[in-house]
């Protein structure tokens, strides 16, 4: 498999809760109104790719094979995103938008709340309270 390597972030910084990998950092995030399968998700603008990827901006993640999803704002190609360290996918990056009015989303990563430690070190839990609606709103 080879040997991993590991960024490390300064910051406040949103880690993989199973593994504590930072992910990304709280000064990149679009939108926090965004919703998945458990409950919020936040949409960055980066998150750490592979060191051999550093142009594009990221470590720390990989994405799985391309895949067409109809989400709640309509059609999209989306890839999974998941930690390079455990394994676990942490949520979805933006490929195609086959929207016009959607078009700012592709590139742009949407990390699940749920699977993540946040800056202050708490997580995300879901309650009875929350609602499990999709994909992603609309509004930004």
């Amino acid at each position: 498999m080879g040997r991993l390597f590991l960024v490390s972030l300064e910051g406040k910084i949103y880690s993989c809760k199973h593994c504590h990998t930072h992910l990304a950092l709280s000064d990149d995030i679009i939108s926090k109104s965004f919703y998945c399968k458990h409950g919020k998700a936040y949409l960055f603008n980066k998150v750490l790719w592979p060191i051999y990827f550093i142009f594009f901006c990221s470590v720390n993640v990989s994405v799985g094979l391309e895949d067409d999803r109809m989400m709640t704002s309509g059609l999209h190609t989306v890839c999974d995103v998941f930690c390079v360290c455990c394994g676990s996918i942490v949520g979805w990056k933006y490929e195609v938008a086959h929207e016009k009015t959607q078009k700012y989303k592709e590139g742009k990563i949407v990390l699940e709340r749920f699977k993540l430690t946040g800056p202050d070190g708490s997580r995300y839990w879901l309650t009875q309270d929350t609602s499990i609606s999709g994909s992603d709103p609309d509004d930004v």
